[in-house]
């Protein structure tokens, strides 16, 4: 029956790290290649979930106050002056905001510019909602978006353009000067453009994260995606939101009530307590994941990987494969799983067949790690992992 599929659906295939999660749990990996963290999240957010599940929130539900909440963080955060009534859209986690913003404002041939690497749900919903995917390429190892590659890649065709910063899968935070250029374009152009800032309290080195839609004259052409889950380690709650303008919010609230009509009503109520949390929670989260990324990163060095970009936000480090390292990066995550009892992504899922010399190089050489990992996790992989150095200061792997 696999004729009756559809298109798209003929050509979506396991990712390397479903492929791979086979061989982990026979293993019993450690799990740094997901990013969820395997810690707690805060107790006073999951005791506002059970009171809310005792209280019998059960049924289709809409928490205005999530709106509200998102529109004064937005105010604080980026100074954008947003309507809760009618700019903000609760959906059910980050990837369905954006999959009902790809089907609120993409027809059929509409090309959608997305940066290479990048996360493999973007490219999955665009060619869902009929668009077409055009990459530009990041060039490594800083990840830098060059000014002549970003131009080409625009053609009359051209629709929207979607940006995650901080980055999944590098840890690069985009560039006020970077941002002015995107920006900049969307306004030549007169396109929209499409955030994901699911990591935008998950910053390190000082640095702070800019919304695109803060940029002059570009709140009216941005959709800003985002959700509670990687702040505050609820990635299985599914709440999420699209801030938009009125019109496009509109369009969005009304596929995702078509598609799913209510995220999980106790959490929602529970997203109430948690958008309060003061100023302290946020600078505490950095501060930790800033340790966790130390941790990872100096382990990587020290067994061999060339470590010359160190991610400036999300939970993820992109590891260049040494030179000396003959195996490509599934080659080397199933010696990892089978030698050492650790499990990372391949990096090659991330990549999507850039012309790009500088970065062809590098699809199947580069590792994602996740460190939103309890310190235990952490303490125990790392010991794993050099245990399997060589008197040379290398890993056996390599």
């Amino acid at each position: 029956m696999e004729e009756k599929l559809s298109s798209v659906a003929k050509t979506l295939t396991p990712s390397p790290i479903q492929q791979l999660s086979y061989l982990a749990q026979r293993c019993n990996a450690i799990n740094l290649a997901e990013g969820f963290p395997d810690f707690p999240a805060p107790s006073n957010i999951k005791d506002a979930a059970v009171s809310a599940i005792n209280s019998d929130f059960n049924q289709y539900r809409h928490v205005q106050g999530i709106c509200e909440y998102v529109a004064c963080k937005m105010e604080q955060m980026q100074g954008i002056d947003v309507n809760p009534l009618t700019d903000v859209v609760i959906c059910c986690g980050q990837s369905e905001a954006f999959a009902a913003t790809m089907f609120a404002i993409i027809d059929r041939n509409d090309e959608v510019i997305l940066f290479d690497p990048s996360y493999e749900t973007y490219h999955t919903c665009i060619r869902l909602a009929g668009g077409v995917p055009v990459y530009v390429p990041l060039d490594p190892p800083y990840w830098k978006l060059d000014p002549d590659k970003f131009i080409k890649s625009f053609t009359a065709k051209t629709k929207a353009i979607v940006l995650n910063s901080p980055h999944n899968p590098t840890g690069k935070v985009f560039t006020k000067d970077e941002l002015e250029m995107i920006a900049g374009a969307c306004r030549t152009w007169d396109i929209l453009a499409v955030t994901d800032e699911v990591y935008e309290h998950i910053t390190f080195d000082l640095e702070k994260h800019i919304s695109l839609a803060a940029l002059p004259k570009m709140q009216k052409r941005t959709i800003v995606t985002s959700s509670l889950s990687k702040t505050f380690s609820v990635t299985g709650w599914r709440i999420g939101w699209a801030i938009a303008p009125a019109s496009i919010a509109s369009a969005i609230r009304n596929i995702h009530t078509k598609v799913t009509d209510s995220a999980p009503a106790p959490f929602q109520e529970a997203a109430l307590t948690a958008l309060r949390s003061p100023p302290e929670y946020f600078d505490s989260l950095r501060r930790d994941y800033e340790s966790k990324r130390d941790f990872i990163v100096e382990l990587l060095a020290k067994v061999g990987f060339p470590m010359q970009f160190k991610p400036m936000g999300s939970f993820f480090v992109f590891a260049e494969l040494p030179e000396s390292c003959s195996l490509s990066d599934v080659e080397f995550v199933e010696e990892l799983i089978k030698q050492a009892g650790v499990v990372a992504v391949p990096g090659c899922g991330f990549f999507h067949g850039s012309s790009s010399p500088s970065v062809l190089s590098y699809q199947s050489r580069c590792i994602r790690f996740a460190f939103c990992k309890s310190a235990d996790t952490l303490s125990v992989a790392g010991k794993r992992i050099a245990d399997l150095v060589k008197d040379a200061g290398h890993l056996k792997l390599f």
